[in-house]
């Protein structure tokens, strides 16, 4: 991760030139800088342990076949988290790495590529930042603070989730990043987070580790994230397993 980070993705921090940029559809942008980065990431990993499958997320919008490696041991890779803020010189942005088996996160690493922040998790093995072993914790506001993604909603939901949900809470600006979202959940930025989009690679390592720290992220309905759910939407993520409990209550509300 420090490797692609340096090589691929902090040399054209604000440096990219024309043609660097390309739009995979829907405001999803992708750069050289994922490309070259996810090329790195594979050769890495795949020395690591190639007897697992790759599933990254350029592979993947690629050749859309690749999500059926999902329901075998694979390594998940998002080569940069946040490619929206780099394309646009801006923080925050980083890797993520899972490794899965049997559709489940058995491990997952989140690296911020500007601050160096390394969190790390190991199921049943707990959750840890820099090497520290961390303890997830609520902001203490009388308001949770709330950061709810709207922008993969129906517009039936969006409007639901303002009127019913959002007033419940302190919202703030999400940062289009999710290994920025997940460190803030338990690291007392952020109380409570919604999630539309759940793709493999935004989020198999985030919640391994949010719910290793203590927190938790779980379906709307209670279900773990699996990542050989594909196509499934909705998740919730929380500081604690009270306040996950609560915003579940009015997130089964606006059906």
């Amino acid at each position: 991760m420090q490797r692609a980070t340096e090589q691929a993705i902090l040399p054209r921090y604000r440096n990219l030139g024309k043609g660097d940029v390309e739009d995979k559809g829907g405001n999803d942008p992708v750069t050289i800088a994922d490309k070259d980065s996810e090329a790195l990431l594979r050769e890495g990993l795949t020395t690591l342990d190639g007897s697992l499958a790759f599933v990254g997320e350029e592979a993947a919008h690629a050749d859309p076949t690749v999500l059926d490696r999902l329901d075998q041991p694979c390594w998940i890779v998002d080569p940069i988290d946040g490619t929206r803020n780099f394309a646009a010189g801006q923080p925050p942005f980083g890797i993520i790495i899972a490794r899965a088996d049997g559709g489940e996160t058995q491990s997952g690493w989140i690296y911020d590529c500007l601050t160096g922040r390394f969190c790390v998790a190991h199921k049943g093995l707990g959750a840890f930042v820099d090497g520290e072993r961390v303890e997830a914790r609520a902001t203490g506001r009388q308001t949770p603070v709330a950061a709810i993604s709207l922008i993969f909603m129906d517009e039936a939901r969006r409007e639901a989730t303002k009127r019913h949900i959002a007033p419940s809470y302190e919202l703030v600006d999400i940062p289009y990043c999710a290994a920025e979202q997940y460190p803030r959940l338990a690291l007392g930025t952020n109380d409570v987070s919604i999630f539309e989009r759940t793709l493999a690679w935004d989020h198999a390592a985030g919640i391994l580790w949010l719910n290793e720290a203590g927190g938790k992220a779980a379906r709307p309905d209670g279900s773990p994230y699996r990542v050989d759910e594909v196509g499934r939407t909705g998740l919730l993520g929380a500081a604690s397993p009270a306040l996950w409990d609560e915003l579940a209550d009015r997130y089964a509300k606006l059906d």
